[in-house]
């Protein structure tokens, strides 16, 4: 399996609070700038690579000299606040040292939650590797408050790499990976090289929070590996203080722990559009479009002839053809009401139409199967 992340070509990388902030001693430029040049190293071979990074609160309690965490929400936004400054310019001129740009973006678990936030999230998301970005993300964690107490950048990292639809979530962290039991407490302690993301045993085999300084612990990155699963994500769990930890699990080295998902990202989510019981609507095509779509095609508005339903953007939709027999289901990129305007017209009349674009196509092929 480790041959899989070799050839992995999109990867969301996490970091933890510990590694950015040297343990809670303050952002750790050394640290951050080796991540970007090894991230600059992955995107020359042509890999996408997004980041989600830990550190605003850590950093904030040391600008502002806590040593300790707060437990109060309103201390937490404000350690937040200060700290995603800081973190922000770290990122910016690290990556900026080898031709890199990078765009910051802070989430929360309701942004992947709400079907329309998480489609506008996914293209933004999608844009910006297309144009050759590095995304930076972080929990907003400045005007949220139960994610600040519940949450965890690990459940983040699982979740993007759901939403761009990514190879493999890697989670550096200050263990070196996951053991049979907490290696700090039980010194006959063996690390697991690899095994399957959806084994449960692996969560009674993990620890608690790791430190003061961050919420997480080794159980977050294993339920995170879970989840990551779902969508075909293998996840790594590795130490980020060896030399050049990314270069060595993108070249599908033996180091860390390998948690590996059954399934690829296409094959997982095509599965879950084929298993939708309740469709919101349809999508009724000529015989072009019909023939189009057997052919491995996206579905363009000109090749639609009617369409059936109530339904938001996002929402999944049976593609039927003249006789109307269902010949394939995907997710739309425009509601029932935008469809019916630009039904019958040219993708190049959908801004003209409607005022703006989302997308050129009804349905992307990447988001369509075939019944």
């Amino acid at each position: 399996m480790r041959d899989a992340i070799r050839k992995a070509r999109r990867l969301v990388v996490k970091v933890g609070s510990a590694l950015v902030t040297n343990n809670g001693q303050g952002l750790d430029l050394a640290a951050i700038a080796g991540w970007a040049r090894q991230i600059a190293q992955l995107r020359a071979e042509g890999r996408e690579i997004v980041m989600v990074s830990s550190g605003a609160i850590a950093a904030g309690m040391q600008r502002l000299g806590w040593a300790t965490r707060p437990s109060e929400t309103h201390a937490l936004q404000a350690a937040a606040a200060v700290g995603q400054m800081g973190l922000a310019q770290a990122y910016e001129g690290a990556f900026a040292a080898h031709d890199l740009k990078t765009a910051q973006i802070l989430l929360t678990h309701a942004d992947l939650a709400d079907r329309l936030r998480y489609l506008n999230a996914r293209s933004t998301l999608s844009a910006l590797l297309e144009l050759g970005v590095v995304p930076i993300i972080n929990e907003n964690d400045t005007v949220v408050t139960d994610e600040i107490k519940f949450g965890d950048n690990d459940t983040l990292g699982a979740l993007v790499a759901n939403l761009i639809e990514a190879d493999a979530l890697i989670i550096l962290t200050d263990q070196k990976g996951l053991y049979t039991a907490d290696p700090r407490r039980d010194p006959n302690a063996t690390l697991i090289s690899e095994g399957r993301a959806e084994d449960t045993a692996y969560e009674a085999m993990a620890g608690g929070a790791g430190s003061g300084i961050s919420r997480g612990g080794m159980i977050t990155k294993i339920r995170a590996a879970q989840r990551a699963a779902r969508s075909g994500a293998h996840t790594l769990i590795a130490s980020g203080r060896e030399t050049d930890p990314l270069l060595q699990l993108a070249a599908g080295e033996a180091m860390g722990t390998l948690l590996y998902a059954s399934s690829t990202p296409l094959a997982a989510r095509k599965q879950w559009m084929a298993d939708h019981l309740q469709l919101a609507g349809s999508f009724s095509l000529d015989a072009g479009a019909a023939k189009a779509l057997g052919n491995g095609a996206s579905l363009l508005p000109i090749g639609v002839v009617s369409v059936e339903g109530d339904f938001e953007r996002g929402a999944v939709i049976a593609c039927r053809n003249s006789a109307g027999i269902e010949i394939a289901r995907g997710l739309s990129n425009y509601s029932s009401s935008e469809a019916r305007r630009i039904a019958r017209r040219a993708s190049t009349e959908i801004e003209s139409i409607l005022g703006y674009i989302e997308e050129s196509e009804l349905i992307h092929r990447d988001n369509l199967v075939l019944r």
